[in-house]
């Protein structure tokens, strides 16, 4: 888990907050101590998914580029 902390810029405190919510990166636990493992293309792959769920990072995204809506029942004013 250090190590993987470690990869994504992390506290490990942080990384087994986000564990136990199920929050974080997808992880396992291996072998009898059952010690919790990161695979590093599944920590590759969960940082790029981070990264398209951000508006700044994706553009589609960000309320700013987004088309003006009305509310229902309200009538235009001007």
């Amino acid at each position: 888990m250090h190590e993987a902390a470690e990869y994504l810029g992390l506290s490990p405190a942080t990384l087994y907050v986000w564990r136990h919510r199920r929050q974080g990166p997808p992880s396992f636990r291996m072998g009898r101590s059952g010690r919790v493992m990161y695979r590093i293309e599944t920590l590759g792959e969960w940082i790029r998914e981070q990264e398209q769920a951000d508006s700044r990072s994706n553009t589609s995204l960000n309320p700013v580029n987004a088309a003006l809506q009305r509310r229902a029942g309200y009538a235009a004013t001007a």
